[in-house]
């Protein structure tokens, strides 16, 4: 048979298939798009009603007050003035910065457990189901708790007098009633940051650790050197939430416990927002409050953003 007899098919199998065309290509991912905004349209839409709005809101409401005329209307940044001239808020604003203050201990506690449990401590799942308990009590129960324990006829001072210790007016002094506050709010929310290590450490190879201690390396040297640097992301992450918790979360402890006192010694701008608007019946000033609290948390947000960023690229 001659070559000129050849299947003419043996050629099309190879012929490359047609290429869509640019506008096939951008309808397509037009329909994809309004696909995406369909199925987000629905948590968006609670965002904007529940969030973006009520900040909105706020916003404007803070510039709202008693006009000389004895009527409600615009009065500018009147509110943020007399809050510069208010001893109560100056009082709350201290106390948030020394709640600040003790942010590291928040982080490196829950690690530091997690690191234990993690290298095998005896009974570590019982430890894990423990600290993990009251994560999940509401601050109203976990205050009550408390407020039988810390009072000045309680069990902790009761325990105290067996040892020949004098007892301690944990929530009725100034001096202690601030520092009981943040320890009860730390032992209740520190589980979580146990178990949130606990998952970041499972991303640390065995493999590490043992190549670490078959060059020597002691215990105190794979944590710092091994464990921790690996557990960077985890320590900002934990780092930012717990910011933003302790500064939005603390309003039942302190409304069983001390109710802002002795004085304003236990008093935060979460717990002034609801005094202001509650009791003293100033929704505008408390609007102001409100968004002096999300300043400062954006800022410090921002700020620890900023951090984890410079790190990163490091």
């Amino acid at each position: 048979m001659s070559k000129s007899s050849a299947p003419a098919s043996s050629g099309i199998a190879h012929e490359p298939r047609p290429a869509s065309s640019p506008a096939k290509r951008r309808a397509a991912d037009r329909s994809e798009q309004r696909m995406a905004f369909l199925l987000l349209s629905p948590a968006l839409l609670l965002v904007i009603v529940f969030r973006i709005f009520p900040l909105g809101w706020g916003g404007v409401l803070s510039l709202l007050g008693q006009t000389p005329s004895g009527k409600v209307g615009f009065v500018g940044v009147a509110n943020y003035v007399a809050l510069a001239h208010d001893p109560s808020f100056r009082d709350s604003m201290v106390n948030t910065l020394i709640l600040l203050a003790t942010l590291p201990i928040w982080v490196m506690l829950p690690m530091l457990l997690a690191i234990l449990i993690h290298q095998g401590v005896p009974g570590g799942k019982l430890y894990r189901a423990v600290y993990f308990f009251p994560a999940v009590l509401s601050s109203v129960i976990i205050g009550s708790i408390f407020n039988v324990v810390l009072r000045y006829d309680g069990n902790l001072n009761a325990m105290l007098d067996t040892f020949g210790i004098d007892a301690v007016d944990w929530l009725g002094n100034g001096s202690t009633a601030l520092m009981s506050l943040i320890g009860v709010q730390m032992w209740s929310t520190f589980g979580m940051g146990v178990l949130i290590f606990m998952a970041g450490l499972s991303t640390v190879g065995d493999d590490m650790i043992e190549a670490a201690r078959l060059d020597g390396a002691n215990i105190w040297q794979t944590w710092v050197y091994i464990i921790i640097p690996t557990l960077r992301p985890i320590i900002e992450f934990v780092a930012v939430i717990t910011t933003v918790g302790v500064l939005t979360s603390m309003f039942g402890l302190i409304y069983v416990l001390t109710d802002g006192g002795p004085g304003t010694s236990t008093t935060l701008p979460e717990f002034l927002i609801w005094i202001e608007q509650g009791k003293m019946n100033r929704p505008s000033y408390a609007a102001a409050i409100s968004v002096v609290l999300f300043a400062l948390m954006g800022g410090i947000a921002w700020l620890q953003i900023r951090i984890m960023t410079r790190n990163a690229n490091l």
